[in-house]
């Protein structure tokens, strides 16, 4: 059976994350969601965190203020203080796993990391997961079901990535699930290895094409 992963990038988002939670619950499906650390700091950004976790969902580290990619920072104090900041923000909520998505400007590649970077990921025990599927809702929001759909096919299991933001497009999540849920494509929490380039901080033998050293820095650029 082909399997489909949710992942949730960018929030918590009040009046969003609480919809997307709700649409989950009423289906008894599990995700992951992948917040940006800063958020947190407010005490509606960290009761919708709590609320996640409470209702069987994981939260990952998705950098401190997701700005560019770690691997185009040229600041290696900068690149270590998104991972580690966020996961400090995250502290006890960080379950079961540390899990963490570098920003990308959806698309996988050498600008993910730095050298710094990966080796914080790789000596604090982290889990990265990358995606398969990104269907780039937080500009289009418009359609990003029937894309998403269109493209299930291409693999017997992806890594979708959308966004908990105020763009609408969560609107469509009920009809995109219910759809997936007719295809007969089984919704999972877990992670395919293909997608996971660290793992509990062990780097797999891919990873040395994730991180950028500082003479490709100027040739590497991103759409999101």
């Amino acid at each position: 059976m082909a399997k489909l992963t949710l992942t949730f990038d960018n929030g918590p988002t009040p009046g969003i994350t609480e919809q997307v939670l709700d649409t989950l619950a009423d289906r008894g499906l599990k995700a992951t969601f992948f917040v940006i650390g800063e958020k947190l700091a407010s005490a509606a950004g960290r009761e919708l965190a709590e609320r996640t976790r409470a209702e069987g969902h994981w939260l990952g580290n998705h950098t401190m203020t997701h700005g560019e990619p770690l691997g185009l920072l040229e600041d290696p104090r900068r690149e270590a203080a998104e991972i580690t900041d966020a996961q400090a923000a995250l502290g006890e909520l960080s379950a079961p796993a540390r899990y963490f998505r570098p920003t990308g400007h959806g698309s996988v590649g050498p600008h993910l990391l730095s050298r710094t970077a990966a080796d914080v990921l790789t000596s604090g025990g982290y889990t990265m997961v990358l995606w398969s599927l990104f269907v780039r809702d937080s500009k289009m929001p418009e359609g990003w079901a029937d894309r998403a759909l269109q493209r299930l096919p291409e693999s017997e299991w992806h890594v979708l990535v959308v966004h908990d933001l105020p763009t609408g497009a969560m609107d469509q999540l009920p009809g995109f699930l219910d759809a997936v849920d007719s295809m007969g494509i089984e919704i999972v929490q877990e992670f395919p290895e293909a997608c996971t380039p660290i793992r509990g901080g062990q780097p797999s033998a891919e990873l040395d094409d994730l991180y950028v050293t500082r003479r490709e820095i100027s040739s590497v650029s991103g759409d999101h």
